[in-house]
């Protein structure tokens, strides 16, 4: 079979499959990604047979998305700020909604020269290591839970050529860095409601690591810890920058003000949701 036969074959498949709407993209994607070319080249050799190793692979691609595994865990890579990075399972696949989160980071370190900047529940490391890239005077710190989370940011830093500016602790919340000051604190912590997996959809809800997605009945319980425990590690006058879910505004405001923290303010995404909390301590 040539190359568009399988592109075909593919596409067949995979309309069978959760999202019949992009079969022919994760098709091409999944293809391209197994032979290392681009669109280009697939235009220009449309007629070659693809070798048996390559189509044996590329049958249990097709098989893996048709069930519904994102396509970022299939091919091992994902892009977040701009940047390469390689994601597993152990990690969340990084969202442009966490992008909101950096550029608010970025823009409350602007008042440091050399800010300290702690991020909590780092996964794959994507926002300490956007941060690293673009704030080149800032001092990181990076903390997971996850053994394994934990390996991959490492070697998502190396890859963007921030690991010697990233430190890696691996515990619960700020406990790895207790009796430390901070400037910035910034997280994209867990915050869906235990009632509310069924409603994720499928690449979600059976793939990505639960620990890092549920936080609770409420979603909230891993901000009743974090909260008061970066109003505890910032430096009067730092700021804590944190991602939320939809309809948490409310709630997230009075963790952040019963904490101690003034300024508080509401960055939304663009559908209009609240979607990044800042606050500051005085």
């Amino acid at each position: 079979m040539t190359i568009e036969d399988w592109l075909r074959q593919g596409e067949a498949r995979l309309c069978a499959g959760p999202h019949p709407e992009r079969a022919r993209m994760d098709a091409e994607t999944l293809l391209l990604d197994r032979l290392g070319q681009n669109k280009a080249w697939r235009l220009a050799h449309a007629e070659d047979e693809l070798r048996q190793g390559d189509a044996a692979d590329y049958a249990l691609r097709l098989e893996r998305r048709a069930q519904g595994e994102p396509i970022q865990y299939i091919t091992g890579a994902a892009e977040f700020y701009g940047l390469p990075f390689r994601v597993t399972r152990d990690v969340l696949i990084p969202r442009p909604e966490t992008e909101q989160v950096v550029e608010k980071a970025i823009e409350l370190a602007s008042v440091f020269t050399a800010p300290r900047i702690v991020d909590v529940g780092t996964g794959s490391g994507a926002i300490a290591v956007a941060l690293a890239h673009r704030l080149p005077a800032a001092r990181l710190t990076a903390i997971d839970c996850s053994a394994a989370a934990l390996a991959i940011a490492r070697e998502n830093a190396a890859g963007n050529g921030v690991a010697g500016r990233i430190r890696f602790h691996e515990g619960d919340l700020l406990t790895p860095v207790a009796g430390e000051r901070f400037d910035l604190a910034v997280s994209n912590p867990p915050y869906v409601a235990e009632g509310d997996r069924d409603s994720l959809a499928i690449e979600v809800r059976n793939y990505e690591p639960p620990q890092a997605l549920f936080a609770g009945a409420d979603g909230l319980a891993v901000y009743r810890r974090l909260i008061p425990a970066a109003f505890t590690a910032l430096a009067p006058g730092g700021f804590l920058a944190l991602e939320i879910g939809y309809g948490q505004q409310d709630a997230v405001r009075a963790l952040l003000a019963g904490s101690g923290f003034a300024q508080i303010a509401f960055a939304a995404d663009l559908q209009g949701i609240p979607r990044v909390a800042s606050a500051r301590r005085g």
